[in-house]
């Protein structure tokens, strides 16, 4: 399971609605790709639901994660922060044993 908190949802709820032309039947795609500094890193787009994703539904948000990133997302939380110190989403991910210092790329 991927935990989404109310903070992601809302800014991404935000941008969404914000998408020109606005569909709503996308959501929020979720996703890791090979590259970075660590070796696999974390990607996100407004997508489509396709064949075999993982569908997860937030405050009405949908997120969904294809099968094989799935396997690292797992126990995952996707939060945002905007902060004087800190502003982005970011990926909190207990299987990742190293990350980067930027916190885009980990390995397992």
């Amino acid at each position: 399971m991927i935990q989404v908190t109310p903070a992601a949802v809302k800014e991404v709820t935000r941008m969404l609605q914000n998408q020109t032309p606005y569909d709503p039947e996308a959501g929020l795609r979720l996703a890791v790709k090979g590259g970075g500094c660590s070796g696999l890193s974390y990607d996100m787009a407004f997508d489509k639901q396709k064949p075999g994703d993982q569908q997860f539904t937030y405050e009405g948000l949908k997120v969904y994660v294809d099968p094989k990133s799935f396997l690292y997302l797992d126990g995952m939380t996707f939060d945002y922060a905007d902060t004087l110190k800190d502003k982005g989403f970011k990926f909190i991910n207990p299987n990742a044993s190293k990350t980067c210092g930027c916190g885009e790329s980990f390995a397992v």
